[in-house]
């Protein structure tokens, strides 16, 4: 198995010892993405739906950076703060992710207790390259 770095400056820097995404044959595998702004590396602010937005941008940024796009997202997995903010989250993300005319991807959503810096959400994809 051969697997290549991708990497672009449109999306934050890996915070930690991981990258922000890796391609092996023919798939895509992103880390989880947090609303950072790539720019200044701050968390954004605004609720969960600036979140959500500032998230699938980092993720269509580095989607493209590998030469693919969101529209051949195969599977995601989506990390909220609290499940309330499901509906607002979901309304976002149908519109980078499920738009007419586009196969939505599979998905898993799942609360979790903490997110890094406190995020509200956190989302990471499989795409297919």
């Amino acid at each position: 198995m051969s697997k290549t770095l991708v990497f672009t400056n449109e999306a934050p820097e890996a915070i930690g010892p991981y990258s922000q995404a890796i391609r092996t044959g023919n798939l895509l595998f992103t880390a989880g993405q947090i609303a950072l702004d790539p720019a200044t590396g701050q968390l954004v602010h605004g609720g969960i739906q600036a979140q959500t937005t500032r998230v699938l941008e980092n993720l269509k940024a580095i989607v493209q950076a590998a030469g693919s796009s969101l529209a051949r997202t195969v599977k995601t997995t989506v990390y909220l703060k609290n499940f309330d903010d499901f509906a607002a989250m979901n309304a976002i993300y149908a519109t980078y992710l499920a738009p007419e005319g586009v196969a939505p991807p599979a998905r898993t959503t799942i609360e979790a207790s903490r997110l890094p810096k406190d995020a509200l959400v956190e989302i990471e994809l499989v795409a297919e390259v």
